[in-house]
This record gives C-alpha cells, sequence and structure tokens, in this order.
C-alpha cells in the first residue's frame, strides 16, 4: 500500500480513484489516506444527509496534520462531472461550489486529503434563509465540565423558547448546540436571535460563560460563540474528521450521553462501535425544525 501510486474503490456504482493512498495523513497514528477514504465510504449513508444540498468549504491537508493546511471552497476544474456544482453569490462575483449528494463525493474528498468537509448552514435552494443555527461552546482551558454545563443551559432556555436544540461534540475542543430552523428567518434575524440567547444566558451564569470575543477578556470562562450564524459562514459537518492526533470525529449526541462525553473520545477508529450501539441522534434532526419568529418573541419578553 505506501508504494502504489493509486487505487480505486467502488462506491455506490462508482470506481473513486485515491490517489497516494499511503501517504501518511496522520503520521502518529499511522492513518493513511486510503484509511480517511475506507471511513469516509462506511461512514458516507449516516454522514451524507446532513450534507444534502449545502455548499461545502473543504479543507485540505495535502502533506498531512503536520503540514500546510488551506480552505478551499471553489471547485477545482479538474474534479469529475458527476461532482455537483452549485454557484453561490460572493463579494463581487460568483463561484462554484461542491455538494456531496452521494458517497462516492466523500470518497474523492478524501483522495484531495480534504479531511474536514465544512457546511453551510443553509441549502442552495434558498441560501439567504439558515435551517440551522448553531451556538459553539468553546472552553478557555482543558476542563470539560464547564463546557458541558454550558450546552444544557442553553438547551433548557430553547426549550423554554419552544425550541429543538441538538449536540455535538465538534472532535475539537468544544461542543456545537444546533438547532433546526423551518427557513422562515433570514440570517440577520437569526443571528441577533443567536446573539441574545447567549447575552441572557451569559448573564443567567456571568461567572462560568462569557460572549467576550478576545482570548485575553475571557477570564477563564466558557465562551458562547454566534458567529457562524451569518451567509456562506459554516459548521464542521456531523461526522467529519478532524485533523487533530488520533483524528477524532464531530460526533451527534443523544442529550443524555453528554455527561459522558468527551471533546475528542470519539475517532475513526471506534465510531462505528459506537453506531453499532446507538443510531444516529440527529437522524430526525430536520423533522425537528421550527419557526423563528415566536421564540424571538418569547426571548424579548423573558429578556424585559
Amino acid at each position: 500500500m505506501g508504494k502504489a501510486k493509486a487505487l480505486e474503490l467502488e462506491v455506490g456504482g462508482r470506481a473513486v480513484p485515491v490517489s497516494s493512498p499511503g501517504k501518511l495523513l496522520f503520521p502518529d497514528d499511522g492513518i493513511t489516506k486510503a484509511d480517511l477514504a475506507g471511513y469516509y465510504a462506511r461512514i458516507a449513508e449516516t454522514m451524507l444527509p446532513h450534507l444534502k444540498c449545502r455548499p461545502i468549504s473543504m479543507l485540505r491537508y495535502p502533506d498531512g496534520i503536520e503540514g500546510e493546511s488551506f480552505f478551499q471552497k471553489d471547485v477545482p476544474d479538474y474534479f469529475p462531472d458527476w461532482i455537483r456544482r452549485a454557484e453561490v453569490e460572493k463579494e463581487g462575483g460568483t463561484l462554484e461550489m461542491m455538494i456531496a449528494e452521494e458517497p462516492a463525493a466523500l470518497v474523492y474528498l478524501a483522495s484531495q486529503a480534504c479531511i474536514t468537509p465544512h457546511v453551510w448552514l443553509s441549502l442552495i435552494d434558498r441560501p439567504q434563509r439558515p435551517d440551522r443555527l448553531i451556538f459553539d461552546f468553546d472552553p478557555s482551558g482543558d476542563d470539560f465540565g464547564p463546557v458541558r454545563e454550558g450546552a444544557r443551559r442553553m438547551r433548557e432556555l430553547l426549550e423554554e423558547l419552544d425550541l429543538v436544540p441538538f449536540v455535538m461534540t465538534t472532535g475539537s475542543r468544544g461542543l456545537h448546540v444546533t438547532v433546526p430552523l423551518d427557513r422562515s428567518a433570514d440570517f440577520d434575524a437569526v443571528r441577533a436571535f443567536a446573539r441574545g440567547c447567549a447575552e441572557l444566558l451569559v448573564a443567567r451564569r456571568p461567572d462560568h460563560l462569557t460572549v467576550e470575543h478576545r482570548k485575553a477578556k475571557r477570564g477563564g470562562r466558557v465562551y458562547v460563540d454566534t458567529g457562524r450564524n451569518a451567509y456562506a459562514q459554516t459548521g464542521v459537518a456531523p461526522y467529519a474528521v478532524r485533523a487533530l492526533p488520533g483524528a477524532p470525529v464531530a460526533t451527534p449526541l443523544d442529550w443524555s450521553e453528554l455527561g459522558r462525553a468527551r471533546p475528542r473520545s470519539t475517532t475513526i477508529a471506534n465510531l462505528f462501535r459506537r453506531l453499532g450501539r446507538k443510531d444516529d441522534p440527529w437522524a430526525d434532526i430536520d423533522r425537528r425544525a421550527r419557526p423563528l419568529a415566536k421564540a424571538a418573541g418569547r426571548l424579548e419578553r423573558i429578556r424585559e
């Protein structure tokens, strides 16, 4: 394998070439590009519903996680014709971005050393109307307990507002609390609502949480980040691999699992044992979407 120049993986009826399959992407763990491609082939059925119709930003590591990385938004000309492209607006023009519609697309991304796909919070047919709202809980230190507690408090607030929150380890340091929306509100409204929720939560827990962007002013508190809630911003895709030692995976959780969760405990080596015991906790996330307007009204009354 280490000397092979390429291999082909049969995925969903397509033969997908994987170049330099023996290249070590995670040198300390012995994880190769072929291993990464195999992971994405296997997780595709579970992962693809969370990517459907969403533009992808590709975080690529041509020389593995110890080398240089870069985000690529536009689809290169050499990508195969069967990969879906979508034209999106950007400042001063447009660009073509990739959308993953089939398992072969995820394998092809792995062949391009895209370790971590990031996805938009809106769908391509109505890009200015998000169907996801994300709160990112980012710790100041290594203690994960305050992150869990902050996520629980946000869940309580969101349920008080008659929304349905979901939780996911990011595979890095923190947690995402994600809210499915019915796309009746635009990004301006969603961003303002997210900020209002974060500020209220911080007011309730000022010693433990903060909305201070600058790390030097956080004072050891957990940062409640709402900055992803804007047009063309992205979040790490559920079940995406992170470019960190051990190849941790961004892992959707059931809320009952949060007390045992660790930020990087689920990896490509053990994820499928987990899925063998528990189906995807986010499988019904789209069916739990709610309108934002009523929740925003409730939030304003609480804050008065």
